[in-house]
């Protein structure tokens, strides 16, 4: 079975493929009989469509996966577990970070919320990863303090440099600021008394 033409065709169904216009939706999947009411966005509860979505996400991926969606500080935060789930993170969490922006389309137009963001890990990828960033912005922050000339990361993803920003936030020698537009974004480590 071709999981991909699956999951395309499960996407399209959606409304958020890119798929011809022109072409009649796939048909949809039968359910069981009985009148179901029509639900507005409003009344869908953010966390049990983001829930229902990943968790048919998952099953067309890997059947072995389990999903679990626990409110958290204004974001939906996502468990995806089992035996293969860290493969699911892909290289350098580039899969992830696609899976995070399919949910979140997914929320905002099934649940009409765009406000809250989502967040998924895969088998601990998002907090190791974290951990790592912390540690290299420990390091950069001696490194700046001690040369005291400012240090310019690579371009990174937002969420990434959250993480820098939060490690960074209370040191007492370095400060941070985010330079650069769009995926050329980046930050930069520079001593508190710089430029000042």
């Amino acid at each position: 079975m071709d999981n991909r033409t699956n999951l395309d065709d499960y996407l399209a169904g959606l409304g958020i493929s890119g798929a011809d216009e022109t072409e009649a939706p796939p048909p949809a999947p039968e359910v069981a009989a009985g009148p179901v009411p029509a639900l507005t966005p409003a009344d869908e509860d953010p966390r049990a469509v983001l829930e229902r979505f990943l968790t048919g996400l998952a099953a067309r991926i890997d059947p072995g996966l389990s999903v679990s969606v626990r409110e958290g500080e204004g974001a939906l935060e996502v468990e995806v577990a089992g035996e293969n789930a860290a493969r699911l993170a892909g290289r350098d969490g580039r899969t992830l970070g696609a899976i995070e922006v399919l949910a979140y389309t997914v929320l905002a137009k099934q649940a009409g919320r765009t406000d809250l963001r989502v967040r998924v890990d895969v088998g601990g990828f998002r907090k190791r990863q974290a951990d790592t960033l912390t540690r290299l912005a420990e390091r950069l922050a001696v490194q700046v303090a001690k040369s005291g000339e400012p240090h310019e990361l690579q371009p990174m993803p937002a969420a990434d440099r959250r993480v820098l920003h939060i490690a960074l936030k209370e040191h007492p020698d370095v400060t941070t600021e985010s330079v650069g537009e769009g995926s050329a974004r980046r930050l930069i480590i520079k001593p508190r008394s710089y430029g000042a």
